[in-house]
């Protein structure tokens, strides 16, 4: 068999052409225009020899012993080199799997485990770095450190210029932090948009909705420490709608300080401020709270952030405790059925 140009293939027999072709030339018998093809295999197998300078005249026909014993090295030569190849592709495939499960998480749906606040700062920064339209944050135990906001504000900074929007839902106790205040009214005048919230949430990142950073609850480390980074784009369609609900809950924050209560109404509480204590003091779910009062989720956060103001209380548990203590306390018991309903 022979190659496009004529001549034989490696590795390709002798064909039956080439063998009539070889006999004739022994024979002192004329090579025609027909007989191209099994030429080349000839003087492929350096069978034949053909003047170039003299292209009429007869090949001449060499050793057939010699010229087998030249193929037959050319052969193990080449058997030798693919027998290499072959033994190579085995650690070939190793080597470039471990690059490939390391890149899973940018191309396909699945999740990766992110053992260390190091490692999970870096995937975050480097998704927030291709981020396109949109990143959300959702960190309900506030800013870390002052390094990381450091670090957070010239990659937020370059993720504005480039017109991605960024929203942040912080909890509501950021509001005590100086230094928080002071990062998020910059941030606010450059584009990010700030929200508090009081109840819980979940800590999560949000990019493009294409990908998310939730906490681990699976391997059991600390939350503060270890996450996932999810790709499957239902369960970060879900992620992102938790954020969204949380966000319509949160207060508009633009690094302001939480407002204090105004001294003419410190001692004041309303009926509907001594069921919503009532409520969290026994440990009633804010939603059926806010459903039995016939008032908003947000209008009964927005109460309970006066509250803990009121008291200076940074969590729920110590603001139900203030109120366990409270003379106001007293004032809830005996009262009309369904006083302070709305």
């Amino acid at each position: 068999m022979t190659g496009g140009d004529g001549s034989a293939r490696p590795g390709a027999p002798l064909s039956e052409a080439a063998r009539a072709l070889y006999a004739r030339v022994t024979r002192g018998e004329p090579v025609g225009p027909g007989d191209t093809g099994p030429l080349g295999e000839l003087v492929a197998w350096r069978l034949v020899n053909v003047d170039p300078d003299r292209p009429a005249a007869p090949p001449v026909a060499l050793d057939p012993q010699e010229a087998g014993r030249r193929r037959l090295d050319d052969e193990l030569r080449d058997l030798a080199a693919r027998a290499a190849r072959i033994a190579a592709i085995p650690a070939l495939g190793d080597e470039l799997g471990l690059h490939f499960e390391r890149a899973k998480w940018r191309s396909g749906s699945g999740s990766e485990f992110l053992a260390g606040r190091e490692q999970v700062a870096a995937r975050i920064a480097e998704a927030v770095e291709r981020a396109q339209d949109e990143v959300l944050t959702a960190l309900p135990w506030g800013p870390a450190c002052q390094e990381a906001l450091a670090e957070s504000t010239d990659r937020d900074t370059r993720a504005l210029a480039r017109g991605v929007r960024l929203r942040t839902l912080f909890g509501d106790g950021v509001r005590d932090d100086a230094g928080a205040r002071a990062w998020a009214t910059r941030m606010a005048a450059r584009g990010t948009r700030f929200r508090t919230l009081l109840s819980p949430f979940q800590r999560c990142v949000v990019v493009d909705r294409r990908q998310a950073f939730v906490s681990d609850h699976v391997v059991g480390g600390d939350p503060e420490e270890t996450a996932w980074h999810v790709m499957d784009r239902a369960f970060v369609a879900f992620v992102a709608e938790g954020f969204e609900d949380a966000w319509r809950r949160a207060d508009i924050w633009h690094g302001d300080p939480r407002r204090a209560v105004p001294a003419d109404r410190e001692g004041e509480l309303t009926e509907r401020q001594r069921e919503i204590l009532t409520d969290t003091a026994a440990g009633v779910d804010q939603r059926i709270t806010a459903r039995r009062l016939g008032i908003g989720l947000r209008t009964l956060t927005k109460e309970l952030a006066l509250l803990r103001a009121r008291w200076g209380a940074p969590t729920l548990a110590a603001l139900a405790y203030q109120w366990a203590l409270s003379p106001e306390r007293l004032a809830a018991t005996g009262r009309p059925e369904g006083a302070g309903r709305e």
